[in-house]
């Protein structure tokens, strides 16, 4: 994309306050829903590390956090979801298991890794997502808890990014492009 074309920050989504007081009242029904000794939290790198961070922080019970990697390639015959990294089978097995994602939208990401910890023994496996988009869902698949749905726009801030862009912003913003 040429300099002058290149995307820039909208009106702020979802402010800084707004995520914290989500969090709060997640993590609450977290808490209510699982003894949390037989919970582990997996977060989906690189987006879901601020939502991990900030949720693991508010419980007061230890609760046990991992992450895992999964990309998409693209490639000749098309878009591919690749698992790059997982938990180790030790930690799941057994458990209940509790996705951490940034966004679910397509819900290709939630669906692949779902099967794959439930085939590693997870005792159940459930999805929290901060930002839910459920009209771009193409997969049968839905957060179990979520902090905000949001229409069908792109955006960037707190773990979101733009070729690798903004996932340090503290408010969650519309991308203009």
């Amino acid at each position: 994309m040429p300099p002058d074309k290149a995307p820039g920050l909208g009106r702020i989504l979802v402010s800084e306050t707004q995520i914290s007081e989500a969090i709060s009242h997640l993590s609450s029904e977290i808490a209510r829903d699982y003894d949390l000794s037989t919970l582990i939290l997996v977060g989906v790198m690189d987006g879901a590390v601020p939502f991990l961070a900030d949720l693991m922080r508010t419980f007061d019970q230890s609760v046990i956090v991992t992450t895992a990697r999964i990309r998409s390639y693209y490639g000749t015959t098309g878009g591919q979801l690749i698992i790059d990294s997982l938990p180790l089978r030790d930690r799941i097995e057994g458990r209940h298991v509790l996705i951490v994602e940034d966004i679910l939208d397509s819900g290709a990401t939630c669906e692949l890794f779902t099967r794959k910890l439930t085939e590693m023994g997870a005792l159940s496996v459930k999805i929290c997502a901060l930002l839910d988009k459920p009209s771009r869902r193409i997969h049968n698949v839905k957060a179990d808890y979520f902090g905000f749905e949001i229409p069908d726009t792109f955006v960037v801030g707190y773990g979101l990014d733009f070729d690798g862009k903004y996932r340090n912003l503290r408010n969650i913003h519309v991308l203009v492009r």
